[in-house]
C-alpha cells in the first residue's frame, strides 16, 4: 500500500547537515509531494540531493487557506505511489497546516510514516534548562498588544499552577515587541528562554529570570526565527 511520508525540512541550515541520511534516502524515491509553498519546497528538495530532478516531480500545495474539500481532493494522489508531505521548517503537521492530510490518510487506512529531522521546539526545550518533563506548546500569541499581554499573563499563571514549561513562537518581525511585553509583564522570578537561529552559526540561546532580562535593556532578537519558553514559580 502506498504511504504518506512526513518529511522534515531544515530550520535555517543546510539540509545535508541537519537531515539524517535515512530521511534523505526516502526523499529520493518519492515523486509526488504535498507542500506548503512550491517555490521553497523545490529549493529545499534541490538542496537535499534532488538537484537536477526537480522538474520531474509533482507538487500540490496545502496551506492554512486550503479548504477541507481541497484536502479531500488530494486522496487520488496515493494511487500514483508514495506521497511526501514537506513542511516549511522543521516537522510536518507541528505548527504547520499539514495535519488535515495526515488525518485524511488515517481515515482511509493509508499508512503514515514520520521521518526524523529537526524540531525547533524540542531543540529549544532541550537547551533551555527548564522543565522538560511537563511542557505545553501554545503556538502563536495574539498579534494585538492588549490581547498579547493578556495571553502572557494567562500562560504565566498556567505555568505556575502546573510547574509546566510554556513554549510559543512569533512571526520574526514581531519578536522584539513580544520580548518587550514578556520582560515588562512577567513576574521578576519567572524564567524566560530565548532560542533564536537554532542550528545556525548565529544560534542564540539564553535563559535568565525576568529580573535579569530587565537589565539587558539593549538586547534585540531582530527578525530571526525564534522560540520563546517560560517557567513560572
Amino acid at each position: 500500500m502506498n504511504r504518506l511520508y512526513l518529511i522534515p525540512s531544515d530550520i535555517g541550515s543546510d539540509p545535508m547537515k541537519v537531515i539524517p541520511a535515512a530521511t534523505l534516502e526516502h526523499i529520493a524515491h518519492i515523486g509526488v509531494f504535498v507542500v506548503e509553498n512550491v517555490r521553497s519546497a523545490r529549493r529545499f528538495l534541490s538542496a537535499a540531493g534532488l538537484k537536477g530532478h526537480i522538474d520531474g516531480l509533482e507538487f500540490h500545495e496545502l496551506s492554512e487557506h486550503t479548504t477541507a474539500a481541497a484536502v479531500e481532493a488530494l486522496l487520488p494522489l496515493f494511487g500514483k505511489g508514495d506521497v511526501g508531505l514537506v513542511t516549511e521548517a522543521g516537522l510536518p503537521a507541528v505548527a504547520d497546516p499539514g495535519a488535515p492530510l495526515v488525518a485524511l490518510c488515517h481515515a482511509h487506512g493509508i499508512p503514515v510514516v514520520p521521518l526524523t529531522g529537526p524540531s525547533s521546539l524540542m531543540l529549544a526545550l532541550m537547551a533551555s534548562g527548564l522543565n522538560g518533563q511537563e511542557f505545553a506548546f501554545v503556538g502563536y500569541l495574539p498579534a494585538k498588544t492588549a490581547e498579547r499581554r493578556a495571553a502572557i499573563k494567562k500562560i504565566e499563571k498556567d505555568s505556575s499552577a502546573r510547574r509546566q514549561t510554556q513554549i510559543f513562537i512569533e512571526t520574526p518581525y514581531r519578536n522584539d515587541a513580544l520580548l518587550e511585553d514578556l520582560v515588562g509583564g512577567l513576574n521578576p522570578g519567572t524564567m524566560l528562554c530565548i532560542a533564536a537561529d537554532l542550528t545556525l552559526e548565529s544560534e542564540t540561546i539564553i535563559t535568565l529570570p525576568v529580573s535579569a532580562w530587565r537589565r539587558k535593556a539593549g538586547f534585540k532578537i531582530g527578525k530571526r526565527p525564534c522560540v520563546f519558553l517560560i517557567l513560572a514559580k
